[in-house]
C-alpha cells in the first residue's frame, strides 16, 4: 500500500525525455527531473550555473560537448518543491528538428542521467503529493482527447474537482467510523456516540450521491472514447456516401458496382463537441461470394461494438422481399440505440415510411444536419453535455465507486437488522477504502503501473 498524498519531496535518481513530439518544428522540449539535476545539466551547458539560479527562471547557452556545440537554447529551472514533478527540474528548449533533439538528450544520459519511462515524471508528482491520482489520470485524458468535450471533461478533472468530491465522501465515513469504533471500546459500558437514526440517514444520503455519480458514467465515457457509430444496410444504400459527406471529405470508396466495401472502415468525426468515431460497413446480402461473406460476419461483430447503429434503407429499392431478408442477416442486440435511416430521397417522390426515422439525401445534403442531431441525441441523455460539473469517465473510478456503494448498502442493511458496531466497521472501513483508490490515498502497485504505462515517454 502507499500513502502518496504527502507533501514531502522525495528527489529520485535523475531522468530525462524529450517532452515534444518528434519530428520537424521550431523547438522541441527535453524535460530533465530528479536529485542533481541541475548540476548533471549545467556541465554540458555553456550559460550561467543552474544550480545558483532562482526558480522560475529561463538562460541562454549553448548544449556543448567535447568542445563541440549541439544546439544554442534556453533552459527554465524550477527548483524544488516548486515543479511540475516537486523535485529539480530543467526543461531544455532546443532546435525541433528529430536529430539535434536526439542529440542533445544522449548528451544528457551521458551525464549519468537515465531516459524516463512512460509517464515517470506525472508518477513522480503523484508520489511528490503534487498530483492526487485521478488528477494524474486526468494528464493522460486530455493528452489523447480527441474532441472539445473530452479536453473539458479532463481540465475539469485535472482541476480536482471529482477528488475534492471524493474526500467529502470519505470524510464522511471517517466520521461515522470514528463513532462507531469509539462504542466498540466502551462496549461493557453500553455508551452510544452515535446515533443510529443520524448514522442511517448520513449513509442513505451518501448511497444517493454515489449513485448520482454513477449515473454521469455513461455519458462519461462517450464524452472520453466517442461514440462507436457503425452504418449498416444493403449494398449501394448509400453508407459510404452518407460517411463522406459527415466527414465532409472523400474516406469511403463511392461507386456503382455492389460489394466495393469488403470490410469495415473506420473514420474519426466530431458533431458539438463530441466525438464519433464512423464504421462503414460491407453491404448486407445473401451471398455466395467468400469475402462478402466475412464481411458481413464483420458487420455485426461492429453492431455488437457500437454505441450507435444507424441501419440505412435504399429508399429507391421496392423489392420489400429483399428487405426482409437483409433484415434476417444482422441481429441489433436489445436496447441498442438504432435510427433507421431512408437513403437517396432525391430519386423517389413517395418518401413516406412508417418503419423509418427520417429520410435523407446525402447527395443533395438533405436532412443531413437533422440527422447529425439525431445522432446525437440517441446515445446522450443530456443533449448540452455539461462537462462543467462532476462526470466520471474512468472505469477504474467506476467500479471504485460500485464497490464503495455496495458496502455503503452493506451498512445500512447492518444497521437494520441490528448488528453490532465491529460488522458495521468492516463494511464502513471497505468503502472508505474503495473510495481512496480514486485519489490515490490508498494504492498498490500494480494499479500505479497500470495507470501511468499509458503514458507518453516525456509526461
Amino acid at each position: 500500500m502507499s500513502s502518496s498524498l504527502n507533501t514531502v519531496t522525495n528527489q529520485q535518481e535523475p531522468i530525462a525525455a524529450i517532452a515534444t513530439a518528434v519530428g520537424e518544428a521550431g523547438i522541441a522540449v527535453i524535460r530533465v527531473s530528479g536529485s542533481k539535476a541541475l548540476e548533471k545539466t549545467t556541465q554540458i551547458f555553456t550559460g550561467n550555473q543552474l544550480p545558483e539560479q532562482k526558480s522560475h527562471t529561463i538562460h541562454y547557452g549553448s548544449i556543448k560537448e567535447d568542445g563541440r556545440v549541439i544546439d544554442d537554447v534556453l533552459i527554465s529551472v524550477f527548483k524544488s518543491p516548486n515543479s511540475y514533478t516537486g523535485e529539480d527540474t530543467a526543461e531544455i528548449s532546443c532546435h525541433g528538428g528529430a536529430l539535434v533533439t536526439q542529440t542533445v538528450l544522449e548528451a544528457l544520459l551521458r551525464q549519468g542521467i537515465r531516459h524516463a519511462e512512460p509517464g515517470e515524471f506525472t508518477h513522480r508528482a503523484f508520489l511528490n503529493g503534487k498530483l492526487e491520482l485521478s488528477q494524474a489520470e486526468a494528464v493522460a485524458d486530455l493528452i489523447h482527447a480527441r474532441s472539445g468535450k473530452a479536453v473539458e471533461s479532463a481540465r475539469r478533472q485535472l482541476d480536482g474537482a471529482l477528488g475534492e468530491h471524493i474526500r467529502q465522501f470519505r470524510q464522511q465515513i471517517i466520521d461515522a467510523t470514528a463513532m462507531v469504533e469509539l462504542e466498540l471500546d466502551f462496549i461493557e459500558e453500553d455508551v452510544e456516540f452515535a446515533s443510529r437514526d443520524e448514522l442511517k440517514k448520513l449513509l442513505t444520503d451518501l448511497e444517493t450521491e454515489i449513485e448520482t455519480l454513477l449515473a454521469t458514467y455513461e455519458t462519461g465515457r462517450l464524452v472520453k472514447h466517442g461514440v462507436r457509430t457503425v452504418f449498416v444496410g444493403q449494398p449501394n444504400a448509400g453508407k459510404s456516401t452518407l460517411l463522406n459527406t459527415l466527414m465532409g471529405k472523400d474516406r469511403a470508396i463511392v461507386s456503382a458496382t455492389a460489394g466495393t466495401t469488403r470490410d469495415v472502415i473506420d473514420a474519426d468525426w466530431s458533431y458539438d463537441g463530441l466525438l464519433f468515431t464512423l464504421t462503414d460497413t460491407a453491404g448486407l446480402r445473401i451471398t455466395e461470394d467468400e469475402i462478402e461473406a466475412e464481411g458481413v460476419k464483420r458487420s455485426q461483430q461492429a453492431v455488437n461494438d457500437a454505441d450507435l447503429v444507424v441501419f440505412l434503407h435504399d429508399l429507391s429499392d421496392e423489392d420489400e422481399q429483399r428487405r426482409s431478408q437483409l433484415e434476417s442477416l444482422l441481429t441489433i442486440p436489445e436496447g441498442k440505440p438504432v435510427i433507421r435511416l431512408g437513403t437517396k430521397a432525391d430519386l423517389v417522390e413517395k418518401r413516406e415510411r412508417p418503419d423509418l426515422d427520417m429520410v435523407i439525401s446525402s447527395v443533395q445534403n438533405e436532412g443531413i444536419d437533422e440527422l447529425k442531431s439525431m445522432m446525437k441525441e440517441r446515445v446522450v441523455r443530456d443533449e448540452s453535455i455539461d462537462t462543467s460539473g462532476l462526470m466520471v469517465t474512468s472505469t477504474r473510478h467506476r467500479d471504485a465507486l460500485e464497490k464503495a456503494r455496495h458496502h455503503v448498502q452493506e451498512s445500512l442493511k447492518a444497521l437494520e437488522t441490528g448488528m453490532t458496531g465491529d460488522f458495521l466497521s468492516i463494511d464502513l472501513r471497505s468503502a472508505l477504502n474503495h473510495l481512496g483508490t480514486i485519489t490515490g490515498e490508498i494504492t498498490t502497485e500494480d494499479v500505479l503501473d497500470s495507470i501511468f504505462s499509458r503514458f507518453c515517454i516525456g509526461k
